[in-house]
């Protein structure tokens, strides 16, 4: 059986349960704490499995794979149907481009790593990181925005399935509001919709940070 190593809250991790959930896989969860003991993926037996100490890592029988947005390809490539990618060049290209402005050019704001520098070497106050958070996550959302608009035709970010943009961009409009950042549906109408699209499908529901085991 599929192992993923995953955090409750990592929004990365947040992303394949849903890819896992949509192609309908089983797997073993292997609970890796963001902030216990100053970080159980700092860890030895951790390293081991990432040399980079970072959430999510997939194990398919012997195979390590790391990197968010790798292993839902990968998943994708193993286990064709549903697809999350479309048939076409450009609309892969497209949603490859959504999934990277989250994945690669917002979230890495938020990570633990990023925010424990901010307030432990830098001396900002939790008042302060938000805000910074809130600038990024916010300047980064109203460019998927607008892409949305001028890219998307259907009820998900692209057509009538959810596929690897929307992997990505529930986690992130969860993230945004456990930052302080409202999602207003004036400015961002097309997120919102889709958000409320991907919330109707259990995939989405069972992958909710909410909804797993090691959530305290």
């Amino acid at each position: 059986m599929l192992q993923l190593y995953t955090y409750w809250r990592s929004s990365a991790s947040y992303r394949v349960r849903i890819a896992l959930g949509l192609k309908g896989l089983a797997y073993q969860p292997q609970f890796v704490h963001l902030l216990r003991g100053g970080g159980e993926q700092h860890g030895s037996a951790f390293r081991a499995v990432n040399p980079q100490g970072r959430v999510p890592a997939l194990l398919d029988g012997t195979a390590i794979i790391t990197q968010s947005l790798a292993i839902i390809e990968y998943l994708d490539e193993t286990h064709p149907l549903p697809a999350l990618l479309p048939a076409d060049a450009l609309g892969r290209a497209q949603v490859r481009a959504l999934a990277q402005v989250i994945a690669c050019d917002i979230q890495p704001h938020q990570n633990t790593s990023t925010t424990a520098y901010l307030r432990d070497t830098l001396g900002a106050s939790k008042e302060q990181v938000n805000a910074w958070l809130q600038n990024f996550i916010g300047k980064g959302l109203a460019a998927v925005e607008v892409l949305l608009a001028a890219q998307s035709h259907g009820e998900f970010c692209h057509g009538g399935q959810p596929g690897l943009a929307d992997c990505c961009l529930v986690p992130q409009c969860y993230a945004a509001r456990r930052f302080g950042l409202a999602l207003n549906v004036d400015q961002f109408p097309r997120i919102c919709a889709i958000e409320r699209a991907c919330q109707q499908l259990s995939a989405f529901v069972r992958a909710t940070p909410e909804m797993q085991p090691d959530r305290e």
